[in-house]
């Protein structure tokens, strides 16, 4: 399985990830070639040798109109709402999120508000295709939303400075371009080193994550570590947490290619995203098999002991029917369960059931890769199961969403499924 492993051990921003990426294509120039002639105003993104720790990457530099930005994050506005936005001010900035770590920088230069309608239509008139589009665009909602949610006001609300809108549409869409040329089956990204500390910002000093970026890692392995500042950005964040089909450490894999995408400033430690691109083997775990037989026990009785063997974490418990001694018609229970919890299951086991003896097999268990995805539909949030391996790729909505459409609507379940395609298919 073609699989790309990131290892995020100095946090992600959005220049980082381009660069570690670009390193894993065959042609850094053609494809600088394509993004600068993609149609975003105004902006060259160049590629420069870059060393950290006597390790050479590449670090990604983004011009607007012909000058060199300190920050390649967005910024969030967050100016009274009631005045127009398209106007004109200079003045002192701090800007709220730094690309490459820089904590802090001061500078003057005429301000434009771009809402997410605006990026929208930026994004839309891009020469890229549907699926970069698409990819884009959902990371730059996962960006609103955080902000919307940090600072308490609605998505439309949210706005962002145009220096900072061109370089990060220039991340944002380089990194969802490059995603589509190298198209791994999996992306498993490592817990994201995010800092510690305060942040400068035009809200005031703020903690370290800065709250739309904790926002978005929220259910994703991260730390502090040592390092003092802010290592990973919202659009790192929002990239990582979009692409990513899982978290954790790196698999067993034989690499191919490995990507070095440096940041500006230097630390203790190679300030680095770094991209793995190999191939990892289709799944497979280790697990145990439990089984007992009962022939004293109602229906009602086992289906309890189901319920608190799950509540333990079981992986599957089911039942078949068994001849016993006597010729008694008895019930055989099997339990599926992890090594790390077996003991727990077995006492479970004893205390709920009426059995004297448990057997236990070891088994090796071939799986899918899975992962549930979230969809907006015009039936509200549906729940989706996708899963691949092994050559295969399938997909299944969840009951419950699906019962409550059929219930809502009186039709079937085979129904209320072809609404929840129709409805994901044209859009």
């Amino acid at each position: 399985m073609k699989t790309l492993y990131l290892e995020c051990s100095m946090g992600a921003a959005g220049d980082m990830l381009t660069a570690a990426l670009l390193e894993l294509i065959p042609n850094k120039d053609e494809f600088l070639d394509e993004i600068n002639n993609i149609g975003i105003p105004g902006v060259v993104v160049k590629s420069i040798d870059s060393f950290k720790c006597g390790i050479k990457g590449t670090n990604i530099n983004v011009t607007i109109n012909g000058e060199s930005e300190d920050s390649n994050d967005y910024h969030f506005d967050d100016h009274d709402h009631n005045h127009e936005h398209h106007h004109d001010h200079s003045h002192d900035h701090h800007d709220e999120y730094e690309h490459d770590h820089e904590n802090e920088h001061q500078h003057e230069h005429t301000h434009h508000h771009s809402d997410l309608h605006e990026i929208e239509h930026i994004i839309n008139g891009l020469k890229l295709s549907e699926k970069v589009k698409a990819d884009a665009l959902a990371v730059y909602s996962l960006i609103a939303e955080a902000e919307s949610a940090a600072h308490g006001v609605p998505v439309t609300e949210v706005h962002f400075h145009e220096v900072g809108t061109m370089d990060a549409i220039a991340d944002i869409t380089a990194v969802c371009l490059l995603m589509e040329k190298l198209a791994p089956d999996k992306v498993i990204v490592s817990p994201i080193h995010v800092g510690f500390g305060h942040v400068k910002t035009d809200h005031g000093i703020l903690p370290v994550p800065a709250p739309a970026t904790a926002y978005i890692l929220q259910n994703v392995p991260i730390y502090g570590g040592k390092i003092k500042g802010e290592l990973c950005t919202p659009t790192g964040a929002a990239l990582l947490n979009h692409f990513a089909d899982s978290f954790g450490y790196m698999p067993v894999m034989k690499t191919q290619k490995i990507g070095y995408g440096m940041g500006k400033k230097d630390f203790e430690a190679a300030n680095c995203v770094r991209a793995f691109l190999g191939e990892t083997e289709d799944s497979h775990d280790s697990i145990y098999q439990l089984s007992c037989n009962v022939d004293d026990m109602t229906a009602e009785e086992i289906a309890f002991a189901a319920e608190r063997l799950f509540e333990k974490g079981a992986l599957e418990v089911f039942t078949l029917p068994a001849h016993m001694k006597k010729s008694r018609p008895g019930t055989l229970i099997e339990i599926l369960c992890q090594d790390d919890n077996r003991e727990e299951i077995v006492k479970i086991v004893f205390k709920y059931t009426s059995t004297i003896g448990i057997r236990e097999t070891p088994c090796t268990r071939y799986i899918l890769d899975r992962k549930i995805d979230t969809l907006e539909t015009p039936y509200g949030v549906i729940h989706r199961k996708d899963s691949k391996g092994y050559g295969v790729n399938r997909s299944k909505y969840e009951y419950d969403d699906l019962a409550r459409i059929a219930k809502e609507k009186n039709i079937t379940l085979r129904e209320a499924e072809n609404l929840i395609i129709s409805s994901v298919f044209n859009n």
